[in-house]
């Protein structure tokens, strides 16, 4: 049997994080300097194991992301994120980010911003970045996180679950697409283990993924975010050459990979339903992703 991930014993709690909707406080580990985000999964839901299967996901697509484990506060089963922003550093949010760089844009909307579209980011790091070799690696980066995105089902994307790291080098700033962050809302973590056998039994896995809705939109004034499968397919068709490095790294992601990903994952903390949930959705993903790239 392969070795477990380990699951990390928090003690103490820092600072309380008051950024986004879910029950989460930084803590130092001892002996460290680097201070990580415990997050609580909402009641009834996997969002602490989504959280670290996205992250194993994403080191085997060499996707830039923050390092995820899993972890346990007062008896509580929860994740933890590694913080990735250096001294010095800030994060400057995606809203804040389009805010800075496109006219009229409300960053304060929460839910449900239909400016948030694919092609306004597109805009918005053409315009932060300025240089062109700055500006095709951010664009590369983001092209990485649509396809993570689509692979795992990840449905929140929204424009404060991205963002640059900013650093000032004497008079001048500088600038990186921050690491994916935030992978909570995928892999069907909502879903009971009766509802998910039933989508498995009933071959219903490819309907569950399409009907999703993501956080970025293709078309101002839309009703919904496109599903984060769709939204990969749009995307890769409009830029080719930004999408196409990122997929062909889902060659590397078949069904033998995603099941050493799932056989690490320390017992009873992911029903067997979830997991088999879980690989059947990703190996949908990866071949739709494929194919429509072809």
């Amino acid at each position: 049997m392969p070795k477990s991930y380990p699951i990390f014993e928090v003690q103490e709690a820092l600072d309380q994080e008051d950024m986004g909707s879910k029950e989460k406080f930084w803590y130092l580990p001892e002996g460290e300097t680097t201070k990580w985000l415990f997050k609580y999964p909402r009641e009834d839901t996997g969002e602490h194991w989504a959280e670290k299967v996205a992250a194993e996901v994403a080191n085997g697509l060499g996707t830039p992301h923050g390092g995820v484990e899993l972890a346990v506060f007062e008896g509580r089963r929860g994740s933890v994120t590694e913080s990735f922003v250096s001294e010095g550093e800030e994060l400057v949010h995606g809203n804040q980010v389009l805010g800075g760089t496109l006219r009229m844009y409300d960053t304060k909307v929460k839910r449900g911003q239909s400016d948030h579209t694919f092609e306004n980011i597109w805009l918005a790091l053409e315009r932060f970045f300025i240089q062109p070799k700055t500006i095709e690696k951010a664009k590369l980066h983001f092209a990485a996180y649509v396809v993570l995105d689509a692979v795992i089902g990840n449905t929140d994307r929204h424009h404060e679950n991205w963002g640059i790291l900013r650093d000032r080098k004497g008079t001048r700033w500088t600038g990186v697409l921050a690491p994916s962050f935030d992978h909570a809302s995928s892999l069907g973590r909502e879903l009971s283990d009766e509802q998910r056998n039933r989508f498995i039994t009933e071959g219903r896995v490819g309907g569950y993924a399409d009907r999703g809705r993501g956080g970025i939109y293709w078309f101002s004034g839309d009703t919904y975010g496109r599903s984060p499968l769709e939204l990969a397919r749009l995307a890769a068709q409009a830029h080719p050459d930004a999408f196409r490095p990122a997929i062909n790294k889902l060659k590397r992601l078949d069904e033998d990979s995603l099941r050493g990903i799932m056989d690490r994952m320390p017992e009873n903390w992911m029903s067997t339903s979830a997991q088999s949930f879980a690989i059947q959705l990703m190996c949908h993903n990866v071949e739709r992703i494929l194919r429509f790239a072809e």
